[in-house]
């Protein structure tokens, strides 16, 4: 039989010690949750209806939260048209660089994932690759929207025109923030004044 010799902490470390670590202890959980649970950003909320065929058309991109693939890329914008198979088309025409630079085009697909609302697509440009669409924030007008993938990675801003006035956009920008996005980490993308 083995025989097992139990240690007493309290007789190693005076108990005045262990109320004080036990105590540090707590308060560093406690602050540990509280500043998780202020960092978790809540899922992102859409809308409550999408008319599709007001949505279509073209769609300018006024600002976003940069990323590789369109870094660098000045005068872009979205063309949405239905397909007879009930998608979309999605062409997302941009510059490179600079206004004077040949336009380019990237040729995909959308589909909608969310018929009740039609604010959940799916976007793909690669097969078999597709990403979330999410619609957050929709003018009455359909004059601007605000569309985002989950997680609060990826958001863009768009317009019919090539700009929005500084109160709609400051508008804009106070929505996104009431839905837990960082405006800082939004940046404008170049677009030419019309002609």
């Amino acid at each position: 039989m083995t025989n097992h010799t139990a240690i007493n902490i309290e007789t190693v470390f005076p108990k005045s010690l262990l109320r004080k670590v036990w105590h540090n202890l707590l308060i560093g959980m406690a602050a540990a949750s509280f500043v998780g649970c202020a960092t978790v950003p809540r899922s992102p909320r859409t809308v409550a209806h999408v008319d599709l065929h007001r949505y279509l058309g073209k769609w300018y991109v006024i600002a976003n939260i940069p990323y590789f693939l369109e870094n660098g890329k000045v005068a872009s914008y979205d063309t949405y048209s239905m397909r007879p198979d009930g998608r979309m088309n999605n062409v997302f025409t941009f510059r490179k660089g600079s206004f004077d630079a040949p336009e380019q085009n990237w040729h995909g697909i959308a589909w909608v994932v969310d018929r009740d609302s039609n604010a959940e697509w799916r976007v793909r440009f690669i097969w078999p690759l597709y990403s979330t669409y999410l619609v957050l924030e929709l003018d009455p007008e359909y004059r601007w929207a605000v569309v985002a993938t989950p997680g609060h990675k990826l958001l863009w801003v768009l317009a019919r025109e090539r700009e929005l006035n500084d109160v709609t956009y400051t508008e804009i920008l106070k929505k996104i923030a009431g839905q837990g996005y960082d405006t800082n980490r939004i940046s404008k993308v170049p677009q030419p004044a019309d002609s």
